[in-house]
């Protein structure tokens, strides 16, 4: 008997989500979330052949104990505007979730714990890389994911001897390097240039700047009530 569409297409969904999930991690501030985050996540997918990438924004960053972060109601829906239309990108809240500092081995643990079977990528800049070996348990990190390092345009890669040494010589079995375009953006750069009163068209995505623009954020002024 022949199977229907429908039922064809619910079958293969149930086939395609038995198998390993290759899973992009990309966590951070957000704050706010722009063009640049986009790329890298968009190019590692695809270079990667990753099945998802889940941007997890960080409740509590260890880097940043004391600095001033937006709340996480504006960067979740900052996220949520600017990932619209991508069926292969997703917001987690986990680390918002979770009490206390957002460690990233304590996130990959939880995920791996939940998914047993997802294969993760951990996505970051090669600057990250380069202070790998001071993050909360380093070589737990590189058992639960690979690690897939993005060198923006006119940046070094890290010196390759020196991560051995101090992560040990599996760290190269745990790498992933990817391209992506030269772009000169950062979250503090758009902050500022709000900050101005300078113009942030085309550095992040429209709906994100009009939320930025209607809720005050990153302004001289005072928030509105």
């Amino acid at each position: 008997m022949w199977m229907t569409d429908f039922e064809t297409g619910i079958v293969n969904s149930v086939m395609r989500w038995r198998v390993i999930m290759r899973l992009g991690i990309f966590g951070g501030t957000f704050d706010p979330i722009h063009n640049g985050h986009l790329v890298l996540a968009e190019q590692c997918r695809e270079q990667c052949q990753l099945d998802a990438v889940w941007f997890v924004p960080s409740a509590c960053p260890p880097h940043k104990l004391g600095s001033a972060i937006s709340s996480p109601k504006a960067r979740c829906e900052m996220i949520e505007f600017a990932i619209a239309g991508n069926a292969y990108f997703q917001l987690n809240r986990m680390e918002l979730d979770r009490s206390g500092i957002s460690y990233t081995v304590t996130t990959l643990e939880q995920i791996h714990a939940e998914h047993p079977a997802y294969e993760l990528f951990l996505l970051m800049g090669a600057d990250s890389l380069r202070d790998l070996s001071m993050w909360s348990q380093p070589q737990r990190i590189l058992e639960l994911a690979t690690v897939v390092t993005v060198n923006r345009g006119g940046e070094q890669s890290p010196d390759k001897s020196l991560l051995q040494t101090q992560l040990g010589p599996s760290i190269q079995s745990r790498l992933k390097s990817v391209q992506i375009p030269h772009l000169e953006l950062s979250a503090g750069s758009i902050r500022q240039r709000v900050e101005q009163e300078r113009s942030i068209r085309y550095l992040l995505p429209r709906a994100v700047e009009v939320y930025i623009t209607q809720n005050g954020l990153y302004s001289k002024g005072p928030e509105p009530s």
